[in-house]
């Protein structure tokens, strides 16, 4: 499966091909303050799957609660987030699924960092839930 994606601006364009490896709903604060939302969200993807289409994107490095470094890809023109790739993990990135033309199902989405969910967000009872990060 081959999907497609880029910035609001369409500047920059990526494709991803192959099943992904997981989808996180991330309530930590980081993810939270990207997004400007309730949570972000990461379609985890094989990094040999991942190919820029259209444009240069941009890059800033920010400590994550971990202690690691993440490297945060973005649109030089309209400041879309558009993937992270964390230090330590060479073979996977994790793309914003927002930034997907298809929406993604979200019903298959893992929550994670839910000891830092906004108060008042209803996590379903069936989702897998992680009160921080998994191994």
């Amino acid at each position: 499966m081959r999907r497609t994606g880029g910035c609001q601006c369409g500047a920059v364009r990526y494709e991803c091909a192959g099943e992904p490896l997981a989808l996180y709903a991330c309530h930590c604060t980081e993810c939270r303050k990207q997004s400007a939302s309730a949570f972000g969200m990461s379609f985890i993807v094989l990094r040999e799957s991942f190919r820029i289409t259209r444009g240069a994107p941009k890059r800033w490095i920010r400590r994550a609660d971990s202690g690691r470094h993440v490297h945060c890809f973005f649109c030089p023109t309209c400041g879309s987030r558009l993937w992270h790739e964390r230090e330590g993990v060479a073979d996977s990135l994790s793309v914003k699924a927002g930034s997907l033309d298809e929406p993604v199902d979200f019903s298959a989405a893992v929550h994670i960092w839910t000891s830092r969910k906004m108060p008042g967000f209803n996590i379903p009872e069936e989702a897998v839930q992680f009160p921080g990060e998994p191994d």
